[in-house]
This record gives C-alpha cells, sequence and structure tokens, in this order.
C-alpha cells in the first residue's frame, strides 16, 4: 500500500510540473509560453568566404570591373527524398550562389525570380504606377534600361552518395554474475559527399566558356556509453551519447562557394600572387586561376590561365592553405 501512494504521489508531481509549463490562460504579452532560446543571428560563412571577399577588394581597389552575371537555375538533380518528406538537398542552390558572387564584389542582374519586375513592367505600361519625377506624373518605360548580362551560371546538385564508408565499434563488460555492474560503449562513423556541376555561359553567343564539377566529402558521428548495475533492492540504469552530423546543405554552400571563387578570379582577370596585400587568397604566387580565360571579353590582353590549379584541394581555404592563414583577408589597414 506504501509502495502504491509512493507511485501516486510521484505521477501526482509529474502532471503538476506538465500542468505548469503550459498555461491555459493567456499571458500579458497575449502567448501562452514563451519560446525557448535567443541566440543570436550570426553570419553563415564557409572556408572559402574569406578569399572571395578578399579577392572582391582586392578587384575593387584596382579598378577592375567584371562583366555582369545573371543566376538561373541550379537545381537537385539528386532525386533524393527525406523519409518523413520533403528533399535532402537544399534547392536554394542559386540563391547560395548569388550570395557568393556578391561576396566577390561581381555585379549581379536578376533573371532567377522576375515575377515582381514584370508586374511592375506591366502596370508600368497600363500607366498604372504614378511617378512625381517623370513629367507625365506616372512611370514611363524606357527603351534599353534593364541592363543585359555578359554571361550566367547555370547547373545542379548532381550527387549525393551515402555511407561511402562507415566503421563502428561495439564494447561490452561485465562479470558473469547478473548482479555485477556492466558497461557498454558503441561507436560510428560514416562518410558521405555532395557534389555539383555547374557552367558559365556567354549570354549574347549561348558559348559554355567554363565548367567546374567540385565535391565534397561529409563526416557524421554517433558515441553512446551505458552502465548497468544492481545495488541491493535497486536497480542502477545510466546511458549517455551523442550524434552529430557535418551540415549537409553547409556542404553544398561551401562547393558553390569554391566554384564561384575560380569564376570570379577569371571575370575579374586578377593574377592570384597580386590579389591581396598580405598575401595570394588563391594559393601561391606558383598557382593560377584555374579554367577557360572567361574575362577577355572584359579584359582584353589577358593571357590563358592553367586549369590544374582547379585539382589542389587546398586553395582558397581558409585553414588549409598556408598563405592564408594568420592574416586579415580583405583589409588593408
Amino acid at each position: 500500500m506504501r509502495k502504491t501512494s509512493r507511485l501516486l504521489a510521484a505521477a501526482a508531481a509529474a502532471l503538476a510540473m506538465a500542468g505548469c509549463a503550459v498555461s491555459q490562460t493567456p499571458r500579458s504579452d497575449g502567448n501562452y509560453a514563451r519560446p525557448i532560446g535567443g541566440s543570436p543571428v550570426t553570419a553563415n560563412p564557409t572556408p572559402y568566404t574569406d578569399a572571395l571577399v578578399c579577392l572582391g577588394n582586392y578587384a575593387r581597389s584596382q579598378g577592375r570591373t567584371p562583366p555582369r552575371i545573371a543566376v538561373g537555375r541550379i537545381a537537385d538533380y539528386t532525386g533524393t527524398v527525406a523519409p518523413e518528406g520533403g528533399a535532402r538537398v537544399t534547392q536554394g542552390a542559386s540563391l547560395m550562389a548569388m550570395s557568393a558572387f556578391a561576396k566577390a564584389g561581381v555585379n549581379l542582374v536578376e533573371r532567377f525570380d522576375t515575377s515582381v519586375s514584370e508586374l511592375e513592367m506591366r502596370y508600368a505600361n497600363n500607366r498604372l504606377i504614378g511617378d512625381e519625377a517623370e513629367e507625365a506624373g506616372f512611370r514611363q518605360i524606357y527603351a534599353g534600361s534593364i541592363p543585359g548580362s555578359d554571361f550566367h551560371l547555370i547547373g545542379g546538385i548532381t550527387e549525393l552518395n551515402y555511407n561511402i564508408r562507415s566503421q563502428g565499434l561495439d564494447a561490452f563488460a561485465g562479470d558473469r554474475v547478473d548482479s555485477s555492474p556492466s558497461g557498454l560503449f558503441n561507436m560510428r562513423l560514416y562518410v558521405m559527399n555532395v557534389g555539383v556541376d555547374l557552367r558559365l555561359v556567354n549570354s549574347r553567343t549561348m558559348e559554355v566558356v567554363d565548367v567546374i564539377s567540385y565535391q565534397k566529402q561529409i563526416i557524421g558521428r554517433e558515441i553512446s556509453a551505458g552502465v548497468f548495475a544492481f545495488f541491493g533492492d535497486a536497480v542502477v540504469d545510466l546511458s549517455a551519447g551523442g550524434r552529430s552530423l557535418e551540415p549537409v546543405q553547409l556542404a553544398v554552400r561551401s562547393v558553390i562557394e569554391r566554384a564561384v571563387l575560380e569564376f570570379s578570379a577569371n571575370l575579374y582577370g586578377v593574377a592570384p600572387a597580386a590579389a591581396c596585400r598580405f598575401n595570394d587568397p588563391l594559393g601561391g604566387p606558383t598557382n593560377r586561376t584555374g579554367g577557360v580565360n572567361v574575362a577577355a571579353a572584359a579584359n582584353a590582353g589577358l593571357e590563358p590561365t592553367n586549369v590544374q590549379a582547379r585539382q589542389n584541394a587546398n586553395r582558397g581555404h581558409d585553414s588549409r592553405d598556408r598563405d592564408l592563414r594568420g592574416v586579415l583577408r580583405g583589409r588593408y589597414d
């Protein structure tokens, strides 16, 4: 009877605590509960962000103007769907590419979502939008007022490979006597990857002037441990663990930023060894920016570049490139 009373008391206490967590009466601010959390908004860089910023700062300081770039559809071609529904891979790769070009200071023209612009144009064509600056009192449409793009970027996310390699460890220790303490330890490691294929197209001739195919591996791990034991009439069962996976979408952003870094250096026609006051942000004086020299369309007289430089996995990475570590890239003070 005493044990039953204790169990009922414990259950009542748990219910009381659960009832206190969410009030059935709105608080003074009109909400039933205050959300947890409060982490501040932070930047979302990748290991290649600083190199992009440095390249853009150098190009501006040298008065180099790149061609206008439009970013088209960079779709998810992996076709993978999560069990709970929805795509496994981000559908916003085009937006990531726009952000990367902006970090590099490249001139962008909007071609991805023109719905608002087209609606404004339609309203203006019907003289429905007023404009005090215009003598007629409404917004007028002028021929040639919209700048065109010189090149546009398109492509897609083409790979999402699960479990390229995995390994695990299971360990159990205990006495033959059932009442003696026993312990269990588990560890799992696994690797997957994502890949993208991007191409830069001349908007006037539809000629594909540059192509990049990059992949990035992603690592995940899972660790757990537990102890089970009898102490007299009491039973103790303790376990703890954790799992972590490198963010898949951040890996996609990293791959895109590395590709945009290569595209942007070509568009600026920047020699890597001269790109920063401190050091080369693209991998040393002996490395030339990889790829086809598309910058010749805007900056005549540039010599061709070396495509083999793109194969250097450390180039432009803020912790793997020796020429980048320990400097405030993009700063000129």
